[in-house]
């Protein structure tokens, strides 16, 4: 019996790998670096959805379903988010990295793997306050066209805002949180002028480069799902977009361990915000 278990596990191994190249080869989305564990828990989920046995089954629908393909790439998005997640990164920001960014005539910021946009929505608020965001342009990318439609909208459920107003006010916050948006019955729909500084694209971390020279990126949560090599080439790409004397962001539980971290200083460890050297 281990015996077998131990073959099925080979087995789906293999076949987990013939579905990455197979999503690489068609649409050029790169998961082969991805944690493995990660991937699997996604894979299962579709598939028990789709009542399919094996992971050769799911590639047969990858490979001739028109359509399958896009919703598996939803699947392995990562939408794990809110408005001024960990309130004490965005104090720590407003408190200790405003004031540098102030010497700027321009800002320009990096979201990379903004996923539906409450984070850029967040940076925007507080840099309004900080008297910035007339001066600033936020990059915001995600390699899920789905994600960036929504985030585009600056459209988040009404039950929510209880709890963004609660981490908005432990981050520094110092306005009535609700002015920034209005409502209807269901949705806040945050201010126009608010929105009108922000630039959304698709962009795979995993496969794009560089695409411009910025003062401040911002990769949180994200690494915490590629493997060392990959997590590795990420930060290659970050460090080449980052002007010299920027803040880069990670999230709270990601490591820097690549070479490249040789490039930046500590600035505030306990937030995870380095400044390149």
């Amino acid at each position: 019996m281990d015996e077998e278990a131990s073959d099925y596990g080979e087995i789906e191994e293999l076949e987990l790998d013939l579905l990455l190249e197979a999503m690489y080869r068609l649409r050029g989305f790169d998961f082969r670096n991805y944690l493995r564990s990660s991937l699997r828990r996604r894979v299962r989920h579709r598939m028990n959805l789709e009542k399919l046995p094996t992971i050769s089954a799911l590639l047969g629908k990858v490979l001739h379903e028109e359509g399958f393909l896009e919703k598996l790439l939803e699947d392995f998005s990562i939408k794990v988010t809110e408005m001024f997640r960990d309130p004490e990164f965005f104090l720590s920001f407003r408190q200790k990295v405003v004031p540098h960014l102030k010497a700027h005539d321009e800002l320009r910021i990096w979201h990379a793997g903004c996923a539906t946009g409450e984070e850029v929505y967040s940076m925007a608020i507080l840099l309004q306050e900080e008297g910035l965001l007339e001066r600033s342009i936020i990059y915001a990318t995600d390699m899920s066209k789905s994600a960036i439609e929504q985030a585009k909208q600056g459209k988040f459920p009404l039950k929510r805002m209880q709890a963004y107003t609660r981490n908005y006010l432990q981050a520094g916050g110092t306005r009535e949180f609700s002015a920034y948006y209005k409502t209807d019955h269901s949705y806040a729909f945050f201010q126009p002028e608010i929105k009108g500084h922000m630039m959304f694209a698709e962009h795979n971390l995993a496969t794009d480069g560089s695409f411009n020279e910025f003062h401040v990126i911002l990769c949180r949560n994200v690494l915490i799902y590629f493997d060392p090599e990959l997590q590795s080439r990420v930060h290659r790409v970050l460090t080449e977009s980052l002007a010299p004397n920027g803040f880069l962001a990670l999230g709270g539980k990601e490591s820097f361990l690549s070479p490249y971290k040789a490039k930046f200083a500590e600035y505030a460890p306990e937030e995870r915000i380095f400044r390149k050297l």
